[in-house]
C-alpha cells in the first residue's frame, strides 16, 4: 500500500462576481480557506492628476488552495462575492504551483506588485496618447528619469527634443 501525504493541496481558480474579488477573498478567508489575490499598482490619470490605483492583476479571478479529500468545497459557490470555481468539464481545474509561486515572488512586502511600464527601445517610433501633443508620433530617444523620457518630434519640418511622461506614450501602429 502506498502511503498518501497528509494533504494533497493544489491551487484552483475562483471566478468572482464583477469587482468583488476582495469581498470574495475576505469571506473565503473567514471560512478558513487559503486565498491568494494578486494585486498590482497601476498609474492612472484622473482629472489631470496622476494617481496610483491598486487593483486585481486578473480581474474577477483569485486563487484558492484546496485538498480534494479533506477540504469542504460545498460552501465556496454560495460565498458572498464568488461566482463559481473554474472548471474544465466537470472537474475543477488545478493551477500549477509553479505559476502561483512565480506570481507571488514578485509581490512586495505589502503583497502588491508594480505594473511594469512599457519599455521602449532607442529609435522606436512612438505615439503620444495624452495631452496637447496627442496623436503625434516621434522617435524614442532615451529615458530621462523614472517617469519621463526624451522623444524626438518632427514639428514643422524641424526636429525637436521634448521630455514627456512615459505613461503618455504608446507604440505607434505599424
Amino acid at each position: 500500500m502506498v502511503a498518501r501525504p497528509a494533504t494533497d493541496k493544489k491551487w484552483y481558480l475562483i471566478h468572482s462576481k464583477p469587482r468583488q474579488e476582495s469581498v470574495a477573498r475576505t469571506q473565503l478567508e473567514r471560512q478558513g480557506y487559503q486565498i491568494y489575490l494578486p494585486l498590482i499598482r497601476t498609474p492612472r490619470r484622473r482629472l489631470g492628476k496622476r494617481t496610483i490605483r491598486v487593483e486585481p492583476m486578473f480581474p474577477r479571478y483569485l486563487f484558492i488552495r484546496l485538498d480534494t479529500i479533506n477540504d469542504n468545497w460545498a460552501p465556496i459557490r454560495s460565498t458572498v462575492g464568488v461566482s463559481n470555481i473554474v472548471r474544465f468539464g466537470t472537474e475543477p481545474a488545478p493551477v500549477p504551483d509553479e505559476l502561483v509561486d512565480t506570481i507571488r515572488a514578485r509581490d512586495d512586502r505589502s503583497g502588491i506588485q508594480d505594473l511594469p511600464l512599457h519599455e521602449f527601445q532607442p529609435g522606436q517610433v512612438v505615439r503620444i496618447e495624452e495631452g496637447p501633443l496627442m496623436g503625434y508620433e516621434g522617435i524614442f530617444v532615451a529615458p530621462s528619469s523614472r517617469e519621463r523620457v526624451v522623444v524626438l518630434l518632427d514639428i514643422v519640418g524641424k526636429s525637436a527634443r521634448t521630455q514627456i511622461e512615459i505613461e503618455k506614450l504608446g507604440p505607434a501602429d505599424g
